[in-house]
């Protein structure tokens, strides 16, 4: 019997796992664009949902973020992170040492992964920006709903509109704090959103926008 080929699906997800990968096997966390050495804005806007180190939060893309270690600092233990890159969840590990045991490790892509647990929190900082497609964009969205409970949280940062138009070599969806509404609606509600003038280490500047969103 012939294996059934795969979905146009699949072989999206394959590509970005290759994609991500092969990213942080080739490069330091702390030479990527997007590295930030303290995530104070995350760390505000999460401060301002007013969670307590009880909730449940999960970190979309997280994968070598140091987001987790403020967040361990500060009392959470009922973190989980999800990244489509093993690697990428691998130096966070080192990073951590033993305090790794304390965190959960979800290898996924975000638009094919089914959660099996209701978070406080979701936090993602430059995963959506990377979903060019509507269709990626929908799939995102319904986990995302289906991931929050009811009175839960939400925080996506992504490139502003005067943001970079691509990124480690792939185009982007750049955003407004509208079309970010209109994305997660009717589910989420917009609370508040910043800008963000980000330094990259190679010394460049990108614009994002982060929002905050309440679950309906």
């Amino acid at each position: 019997m012939t294996a059934a080929a795969p979905t146009l699906e699949e072989d999206d997800a394959d590509r970005r796992q290759r994609h991500w990968q092969g990213i942080y096997q080739t490069k330091a966390p702390t030479a990527v664009s997007w590295y930030q050495a303290r995530p104070e804005l995350s760390l505000a806007l999460i401060a301002r949902t007013g969670i307590g180190p009880d909730a449940r939060v999960v970190d979309v893309g997280g994968g070598a973020s140091t987001l987790v270690d403020a967040l361990l600092d500060r009392g959470f233990h009922r973190v989980d992170i999800l990244d489509v890159a093993p690697a990428a969840l691998d130096h966070a590990k080192r990073r951590l040492g033993t305090r790794a045991s304390r965190v959960g490790w979800i290898v996924a892509d975000v638009t094919r992964w089914r959660p099996t647990t209701a978070y406080d929190l979701w936090h993602d900082r430059a995963v959506f920006h990377f979903l060019t497609e509507e269709a990626d964009r929908r799939r995102y969205a319904a986990v995302l709903a289906n991931a929050v409970r009811s009175g839960g949280h939400a925080i996506v940062a992504t490139f502003a509109l005067d943001g970079p138009e691509r990124c480690s070599g792939l185009p982007v969806q750049r955003h407004s704090p509208a079309t970010l509404a209109a994305a997660f609606a009717p589910h989420f509600a917009l609370v508040e959103s910043e800008r963000e003038e980000h330094v990259t280490p190679a010394g460049a500047t990108q614009r994002f926008v982060h929002c905050r969103f309440a679950r309906r």
